[in-house]
């Protein structure tokens, strides 16, 4: 029987988002979800093995390999810009971390919104949905508060790590001696303190959007999902009384023509911060003059599409150690056969160890100036050290101290380099373009030497590699920060919602596309401003918000 060409609801992109829109819109089995995914399959080792990230960013099978253009405040640098190009997206390849970030920042969306469902206890029924927790399952009674906060009955596993490391240790003990507080939790709404990360990890292998919502219900009958399949543009058609309205898409399998594939109910899309306004733009909605230049037809003038991107811009501080303790790092412990067949072995036999470590394993949130009412910084801090990652670790022990401004002034903008579909985006990110983004960068690092000062590590005798004591001033810091900044890709808010009277707002606060019937987008690109943290649990809370509004209306309008 010929597949019909004709679906209910069409979701763009199977990554974080799109795995679970399509599990939650086809749990209604009197409609019809196509899935549409541009990359293939997450059957390979390196997607599930945690310490796989190393092999699959730089990947061309699972990353799409961009690049941003060279940044003025990276001081003429372009940096890699992973982006995952298999099911389950970016969370088949990212850091596994889990996140939400803090209260203040949804009640800050609900405020410049001026929408309450957006307010902080508003959204946390929306992550327990999908939350199965490991302290509420592993709790020996009921315990209410807990319960307030995490979920055990969803499909998104959050589990400890299955590892420590005696530096970390030492590293937040001198976090707690410079005045940070230890937490346990960092996902409670104020995540300020220093801890062991929590992952999506189930028993030592990483938990992807796609084992999570996808795997489960593959057998529906009324849900299909397209691998190698890039969307070209969105099929739009005007209605009788001027409303533009999205019918479908044209689609291109490898080693087919482009085809029409058509949705009566509503098209989502689900491509990602750089993925989803790139189809807009190519469809015909965006700046009039940006389409122009690519002899592209304006069909719908939204000038706020690939605009305010947003991203958590890394300073890897790098210490090296003592060499007494040279197995204390991964660097020196995988440097040899040897101690990579000890690794393998460990992982092998227990699932742990390195190979089960995500890239960063302990974390910290605390403020760059304590004038501050709230954390502005996070820190990653590894046992290990390397140029960037998806590079080889140095050889040296040393381990990395990374810190990055929880809220950047500076805004960048994703845009068509032509009306190819296959022609990778111009993504300027900004980085450090603000005075504000470049005291922060400065302050911070002052705060991480203050840190690694501190009697808990001196043991380990650290010494400051990157920048280098010698940078001083806060000129001299800003530049270093963009000599050694990297992105920690947690890209947003390229197709932003906003108020009525906001010129740049792409979206409504049901993340319905202004003026476009039948469309919506429900992925990180829909944030308004970023989350205080690592953004893949957000864009799931988001997601489960737009599943459940289309359910509601039956359309995007």
């Amino acid at each position: 029987m010929d597949r019909p060409a004709t679906w209910d609801y069409i979701v763009v992109g199977a990554g974080t988002a799109g795995c679970l829109l399509a599990n939650r819109l086809s749990a209604d089995p009197a409609v019809r979800v196509l899935l549409l995914e541009a990359g293939g399959s997450d059957n390979q080792a390196w997607v599930h093995i945690p310490v796989g990230y190393l092999y699959c960013i730089g990947n061309p099978r699972t990353d799409w390999l961009f690049e941003t253009e060279a940044e003025a405040g990276l001081n003429g640098r372009s940096l890699r810009y992973p982006r995952g190009k298999v099911l389950g997206g970016s969370s088949s390849i990212n850091g596994m971390i889990y996140m939400r970030g803090q209260a203040r920042d949804y009640d800050g969306w609900a405020e410049a919104l001026g929408d309450a469902a957006w307010r902080w206890d508003a959204c946390l029924p929306y992550f327990r949905q999908h939350e199965a927790h490991w302290r509420v399952a592993a709790a020996t009674h009921d315990d209410p508060g807990l319960r307030a906060f995490h979920g055990v009955d969803g499909e998104l596993r959050v589990e400890q790590q299955r590892l420590s490391w005696p530096l970390l240790d030492a590293f937040a003990r001198a976090a707690q001696q410079a005045g940070i507080p230890a937490s346990d939790d960092f996902n409670r709404g104020d995540n300020e303190g220093v801890g062991y990360f929590e992952v999506n990890q189930k028993n030592g292998l990483r938990w992807n959007a796609s084992k999570a919502f996808l795997r489960p219900v593959r057998s529906r009958r009324n849900l299909e999902v397209r691998t190698d399949c890039l969307v070209h543009r969105l099929l739009l058609q005007r209605r009788g009384d001027g409303m533009l309205v999205a019918e479908g898409v044209e689609c291109q399998s490898r080693g087919t023509v482009p085809a029409p594939l058509r949705a009566t109910r509503a098209v989502v899309l689900a491509a990602g911060a750089i993925g989803s306004p790139q189809l807009l733009q190519r469809s015909g909605i965006g700046a009039p003059d940006l389409l122009a230049r690519h002899g592209i037809a304006c069909h719908h003038a939204l000038p706020g599409v690939g605009e305010n991107l947003q991203d958590h811009l890394q300073i890897r501080a790098i210490f090296g150690i003592d060499a007494s303790h040279r197995h204390a790092t991964l660097n020196t412990l995988s440097a040899s056969w040897l101690g990579k067949a000890r690794i393998g072995l460990q992982y092998l036999a227990t699932r742990r160890g390195p190979m089960s470590m995500a890239p960063s394993q302990l974390g910290a949130f605390t403020r760059s100036s304590p004038d501050l009412r709230w954390p502005n910084l996070q820190y990653h801090v590894q046992p290990l050290s390397l140029e960037a990652f998806g590079q080889p670790l140095h050889r040296f022990a040393a381990f990395t101290a990374s810190v990055c401004n929880l809220n950047p002034e500076s805004r960048g903008s994703v845009r068509l380099r032509s009306a190819d579909p296959l022609a990778p985006p111009l993504i300027a990110p900004n980085y450090l373009t603000t005075a504000g983004d470049r005291q922060v960068a400065a302050d911070s690092l002052r705060l991480t030497r203050r840190i690694v000062a501190q009697p808990a590590l001196a043991a380990y005798a650290p010494v400051e590699i990157k920048p280098g004591v010698e940078h001083q001033s806060d000129d001299a810091l800003a530049q270093l920060a963009g000599d050694i900044g990297t992105t920690i890709f947690h890209p947003v808010g390229t197709c932003k919602m906003g108020r009525d009277d906001d010129p740049q707002a792409v979206l409504d606060t049901r993340l319905r596309m202004r003026g476009v019937a039948g469309l919506c987008v429900a992925d990180a690109s829909a944030m308004p401003t970023i989350t205080s943290g690592n953004t893949n649990a957000p864009t799931l809370m988001l997601a489960e918000r737009a599943a459940h509004w289309l359910r509601q209306s039956g359309r995007s309008v």
